[in-house]
């Protein structure tokens, strides 16, 4: 019976795997602080290794599925080219020429390139007006203005004389397309446009805020439109740099360069002027209240002592 018992007696039940485990590695095998501080770190190493490794073939791989041309590439670096090309690219169409004297004394002839590809209407515009086609010329007109890096002439007026013969001719001293190509310059070429000898059109009065948008009436409907700015400005009034003036950037629009007598622009700036003395406390405060005679003094900023005339202008063969 005793036998039987032990013969039926049910085996002992064996540990679970993880308890084997956990009871072997704590009896046979016993790590120091140090040991496994490197053994959890070159795991954590081997981990975030195998990890990395996966998406960087990944980007490889779709690298090598792009096709060679593609057209997202190429199409940034048109337009910067398209830029570099208007900007240096300015070709001499015609040639003007002015005489100049000081005081009823001749002192030479200024030989002007008119860049007639990049502005059309404002190269026209200037040799119409230098060589009489529009009715009106710069022929015993003055320059009005003479700064450290510029001189500035006074142009032709827009009421008067001036303004009656070109109306004879079916002109007008309007500035029409010259704003456009302004702005059409200004947004593709970039740093200073007015650089040493630049010849340029001042389409816009620079002591004027920008235009700003409104909205008007008409025909009993509102419309958005834009402001008038610069009514004074008629687009006669040119200017020849003596050095870079990126001051003029900001009113002005380049047709063409000085090629002969930049020696002659140069006698210019130095003819004596009427002292700047906007520093003056007492100019500031008659200028913040508004008097009269302040910018009545303004206007005389800059301007010659003497007569400096164009006596003869025109084109050139």
């Amino acid at each position: 019976m005793q036998s039987l018992a032990q013969f039926l007696q049910p085996p002992a039940t064996p540990l679970p795997p993880k308890q084997i485990q956990s009871t072997t590695i704590s009896n046979c095998i016993k790590f120091s602080r140090r040991e496994l501080a490197i053994s959890t770190s070159s795991s954590v190493l081997l981990l975030l290794g195998s990890q990395a490794i996966e998406p960087l073939n990944l980007s490889r791989a779709r690298a090598d599925e792009l096709p060679p041309d593609n057209p997202d590439k190429t199409e940034p670096e048109q337009e910067p080219s398209r830029k570099i090309e208007y900007c240096s690219n300015q070709i001499v169409t015609k040639r003007a020429f002015l005489e100049v004297s000081v005081d009823g004394e001749p002192i030479g002839r200024i030989v002007i390139g008119l860049y007639g590809d990049s502005t059309p209407f404002g190269s026209s515009r200037f040799s119409n007006l230098v060589s009489g086609a529009a009715g009106v010329s710069y022929r015993r007109k003055d320059f009005v203005r003479i700064m450290p890096n510029y001189v500035q002439h006074g142009g032709l007026r827009s009421y008067g004389v001036d303004a009656e013969l070109a109306k004879n001719t079916g002109r007008t001293t309007a500035i029409d397309n010259l704003v456009d190509e302004w702005e059409k310059q200004s947004e593709m070429c970039e740093g200073t446009k007015n650089v040493a000898t630049s010849v340029s059109l001042i389409v816009r009065d620079p002591s004027k805020p920008p235009p700003k948008m409104k909205l008007v009436a008409r025909g009993g409907k509102l419309e958005i439109d834009q402001e008038e700015v610069g009514k004074d400005v008629n687009g006669t009034e040119f200017t020849i740099a003596l050095k870079d003036s990126p001051e003029l950037d900001a009113s002005a629009l380049v047709i063409g360069s000085v090629l002969e007598g930049m020696d002659v622009v140069e006698k210019l700036g130095q003819v004596k002027t009427v002292k700047e003395n906007t520093s003056s406390p007492y100019f500031r405060a008659a200028k913040l209240i508004g008097d009269k005679r302040a910018v009545v003094a303004e206007r005389g900023f800059n301007r010659p002592y003497s007569k400096v005339k164009i006596t003869n202008c025109g084109l050139m063969e």
